[in-house]
């Protein structure tokens, strides 16, 4: 028995000589496998983002919140003087047109 443990131990077994096409593609296989491994180490989204880069983000956010605020009240503002200035060049033309007798 204690024969059998150290021939188990130390005993080497015959390796089959493999054939050359296996071989290359076995090799094939593991350059794919490393080149998507690398491909998927290196994509933008699983890098670690600083914080700096999203503080930054987080400003410009807020900044555009108020600048897209800022442009529709004076979007709205100008409409509305848009509005009352046409609104006294109608009433101002019809007072004139009433004192020359146009109508």
């Amino acid at each position: 028995m204690a024969t059998n443990l150290s021939r188990r131990s130390n005993g080497y077994t015959k390796l089959e000589i493999e054939d050359p096409e296996e071989t290359k593609h076995r090799l094939a296989q593991f350059l794919i496998y490393k080149v998507l491994q690398q491909a998927a180490d290196s994509s933008p989204r699983r890098r670690k983002r600083s914080w700096l880069r999203i503080r930054m983000c987080r400003l410009k956010i807020r900044i555009g919140k108020r600048m897209k605020k800022l442009r529709k009240g004076i979007v709205l503002s100008i409409g509305a003087a848009k509005g009352g200035a046409q609104k006294q060049v109608i009433s101002h033309m019809k007072t004139w047109k009433r004192l020359f007798g146009l109508v």
